[in-house]
């Protein structure tokens, strides 16, 4: 008998049911082969699926991160403000006696940060220093000015708050966004438009509302805190000039606290050789003894670690 083996093979079946009434189903490679492929092509669709909701969760946790570590560096900077203004309040106020040299006193808080920062740049120039690139000429053009601005607006601060309420020098004090547009539209880092100036309108009515309602008004503490916002203005103008130019690597706080504080605490120092009065210090209760001295010094100490810690953050 003659096997015909193709048409054998061609035949084959398997199984599906088998209650009785089996039912067969020829056998296709062809069949398989597409339910393969379209298997694999779902596996792909849903792997890919997987991936772009990882992708997106990842990225939405990065967001958050990177927001709650913001948020949480603004909170201790204000923290620490605060408590920097009280403890400038308190010194320079009646409450201590009034500290008899505030030029001084600033001048130790700047020379912290001048030596903390620079000690540690110099001991990691690879993270701090590798970067900055800059001539001399954006030296005295950019990093002294900037320099010169920021101690000025610290001074004159300071100096406010010896003749008027710290309620009062900040609500004035935020009267610096006003020059900050202003120093922006000179340095043409921003375009004036109807919008800012709309800003600024409402901030200046704001200043004035503060003037007419404060009950203790004192001129000379007003004249003083509203040069103080005039420098912040510009203190901030220059800061953003200096950050936004990638070639010079200032972007990390210690780089950039080790290149200006050094001309503040210089410039602070001449201030306050002139303008302290040195020869009353042995007469006053704050340096009137070695002992008195000594607590002085830590006095000041503590600001100048306030003040470091609030310009780090």
């Amino acid at each position: 008998m003659p096997m015909n083996v193709g048409h054998e093979i061609e035949g084959i079946s398997h199984r599906v049911g088998g209650t009785g009434n089996e039912k067969f189903l020829p056998f296709s490679i062809e069949t398989i082969s597409t339910e393969e492929s379209n298997s694999l092509t779902s596996n792909t669709v849903f792997e890919d699926l997987n991936t772009d909701v990882s992708d997106a969760k990842s990225q939405n946790s990065h967001i958050v991160t990177n927001v709650l570590k913001t948020l949480f560096f603004i909170l201790i900077w204000y923290i620490v403000s605060t408590f920097l203004t009280l403890y400038n309040k308190t010194l320079l106020g009646q409450s201590m006696g009034r500290f008899p040299a505030p030029l001084l006193m600033n001048t130790v808080h700047f020379s912290m940060q001048a030596v903390i920062s620079n000690t540690v740049t110099w001991c990691c120039p690879h993270k701090f220093r590798h970067s900055v690139t800059m001539s001399w000429h954006d030296y005295f053009v950019k990093i002294v000015p900037t320099a010169i601005g920021t101690a000025l607006d610290v001074n004159l601060s300071n100096a406010s708050l010896v003749s008027i309420s710290v309620t009062f020098a900040t609500m004035c004090k935020s009267a610096a966004p006003i020059f900050l547009l202003l120093f922006a539209f000179s340095f043409r880092l921003e375009t004036p438009s109807y919008k800012l100036l709309g800003i600024i309108l409402v901030i200046s009515i704001g200043i004035l509302l503060t003037v007419s309602k404060e009950t203790d008004f004192e001129l000379s503490g007003f004249i003083i805190v509203m040069l103080a916002a005039v420098m912040s203005g510009f203190r901030w103008t220059m800061t953003q000039i200096l950050l936004q130019k990638e070639s010079y690597g200032l972007k990390n706080p210690l780089t950039f606290m080790s290149y200006v504080t050094p001309i503040m605490a210089a410039v602070t120092a001449i201030f306050s050789l002139i303008l302290d009065p040195w020869d009353e210090f042995t007469t006053n209760n704050y340096f009137n003894s070695s002992w008195h001295t000594t607590l002085s010094s830590m006095l000041m100490a503590f600001g100048g670690a306030l003040a470091f810690f609030m310009n780090l953050f």
